[in-house]
C-alpha cells in the first residue's frame, strides 16, 4: 500500500537513508504502486509491493549511495 508519511516507511528504510532519500523513496515507492497495479506489467510472479520496493530503492541509489566505512547513505556528488 502507498506510504502517505515518512513516518510510514518501513523502518528499515526510516533509520538507514537520511530524510531527503526517505521522500525519494516514498514518491518513487507511490508511483510505482500505482504504475503496477496490473500484474501484467511486472515481470515473473513478483507482488505489486515487491516491485514497488525493487522501484524506490532504484529511485535512490540514482541520488545516494552507501559509505561503507561508515555504513551511511550519502548524497552523490555531482561529476564534472
Amino acid at each position: 500500500m502507498p506510504y502517505d508519511r515518512l513516518d510510514d516507511l518501513p523502518k528499515s528504510v526510516r533509520d538507514a537513508l537520511p530524510s531527503h532519500a526517505q521522500e525519494i523513496y516514498r514518491a518513487a515507492y507511490n508511483n510505482a504502486w500505482n504504475e503496477y497495479k496490473d500484474p501484467g506489467e511486472r515481470r515473473g510472479n513478483e507482488s505489486r509491493e515487491e516491485v514497488s520496493h525493487k522501484v524506490a530503492w532504484s529511485a535512490v541509489k540514482a541520488q545516494y549511495e552507501k559509505d561503507e566505512r561508515s555504513d551511511t547513505w550519502k548524497r552523490k556528488t555531482a561529476k564534472a
